[in-house]
Parts: structure tokens; sequence; C-alpha cells
């Protein structure tokens, strides 16, 4: 069994052997190191492979680390928990997939990942309305009110239904008028799963650093405009987790 690896962060552009410090994962203060071939390297630290251990406290490591080269690199996000055998393994790594990394690298430079939650304040009052704007639903309410004892199952599981869909709709609808704004700011976006009957949106933004305050400025705009109705949730800059997660070996 391999007792000592090494432990893969991250990828950057750079062919000079960099120290960030005694910050590595598996709680004995490895030193974060580079090994480079032409003009990529890759952010790594000894690991012992018969002591690490997979937890929460190590993959928040994992991301501190990412956090503290992005201060100075732009950086491409290596899959948590990726290790190698010894520096000639990652070499020819970055050797094999050189032109790939230094075309994710010209996709993310100088720009960061900007993350925002959207959720509903008040469900009631969103099914209130999912039953005043949908004419079959209200249909069904009225020959059917909720709790019933007499409903059959059958008109119970058609009405969960078509609430759920209606639902799903205006979820989508409200989300796209918040996306307006906020995509004409980023060169990129992705929308994640939602999670709940209240969360209408869950987005991660590619935005040039350049740009972040204005990207700011219009999260605030939307707050101020919809805060009665919706609550925000807004981290970043972070790396850009949601745009390039490397794989090494499947």
């Amino acid at each position: 069994m391999l007792e000592e690896g090494k432990y893969i962060y991250c990828i950057i552009r750079g062919h000079e052997g960099r120290s960030f410090g005694p910050i590595g994962i598996g709680g004995r203060s490895d030193e974060v190191t580079t090994v480079c071939y032409r003009d990529l390297g890759s952010v790594i630290s000894n690991v012992s492979m018969t002591k690490y251990v997979v937890s929460s406290e190590s993959m928040v490591t994992h991301e501190k680390v990412v956090e503290e080269v992005m201060k100075d690199y732009t950086v491409l996000p290596v899959r948590f928990q990726t290790v190698a055998a010894s520096a000639d393994e990652i070499r020819s790594l970055l050797r094999k997939r050189y032109a790939e990394f230094m075309s994710l690298l010209k996709y993310v430079d100088n720009k960061v990942e900007l993350g925002l939650k959207v959720l509903w304040k008040d469900m009631e009052s969103i099914f209130r309305e999912i039953v005043e704007e949908n004419e079959g639903i209200s249909t069904l309410v009225k020959k059917m009110p909720l709790g019933t004892s007499g409903q059959s199952s059958e008109e119970k599981t058609a009405l969960r239904e078509a609430i759920k869909a209606a639902l799903q709709q205006k979820k989508a609808a409200e989300a796209e008028t918040l996306l307006g704004p906020l995509r004409s700011i980023a060169p990129d976006f992705r929308l994640n799963k939602t999670h709940g009957d209240d969360m209408i949106m869950n987005a991660a933004f590619l935005v040039d650093k350049g740009w972040e305050r204005e990207f700011d400025n219009q999260v605030e705009e939307l707050t101020t405009r919809y805060g009665d109705r919706l609550k925000f949730k807004y981290v970043g800059p972070a790396p850009p987790y949601s745009f390039v997660n490397i794989v090494v070996k499947e």
C-alpha cells in the first residue's frame, strides 16, 4: 500500500516552484508547493495514505488551500481527494493534458465564481397565488377543499400533481426575471438543483473581476426591488468550482 502520496488541489499557470505555507491536508501541516511542467503547475502537498481520513474537516482544508492559491493565480480546481503516487506522475498528467488545461485556464482567467440562492419568504401566499392564477387548480380546490375527508385518493393525487407542476412553472418564471439582468454581466452561469418548495433559484455565475462590483450592485438592486417577497443568499468570490472540476482518475 502507498504510504505517502501527492495530494492535488488545483492547476495553475506557472513554471517556477512556489510555496504556499504549511497548510496541507491531513493535519500534519505539510508544505503546499507546486510541481511544474513547462508553464503549468499543479499545487500539491504530501499526504499520509495510511492515516489520512476523509472528513468535512479535510474538505474545508482542501477549499482553504485553493482559496489561498486563488489570491495570486487563476485556478482550475481539482476534485476533492485526488492523490497521485509521485511528482513524476503529476508531471505526466500535466504533459498529457497540457492543451486542455491551458484552454480551461484561458476560459476562467481573471474570473471568479459568485453564487446566488433565492427563496420565497411566505409559502402560504405563494400557494394562494397558484390557486388564484390557475383556473384548473382553482376548480379542483372548489370541488374538493383541502382537508375534506371525502376526497378520493385519485382526486388528492390529481390536485397534488397539478400544484406541483404549477409551482415549478412559477419558480422558472420568477427565476428568469432575476436572471435577465445578471446574465448581461456574467460571461457564463450555471443553474444548479434547487431544494425544497421555497427555493426558486440556485445559480453560480462566472464573473470577470473587473465587473464584480457591478454584479454586486445588481444583486443589491434585485434585493431592494423584491426583498418583501424573496430572500437572497449571495456568496463569493470563490474558485470556479461550478465551471471547472478537474477529474484525474475515475
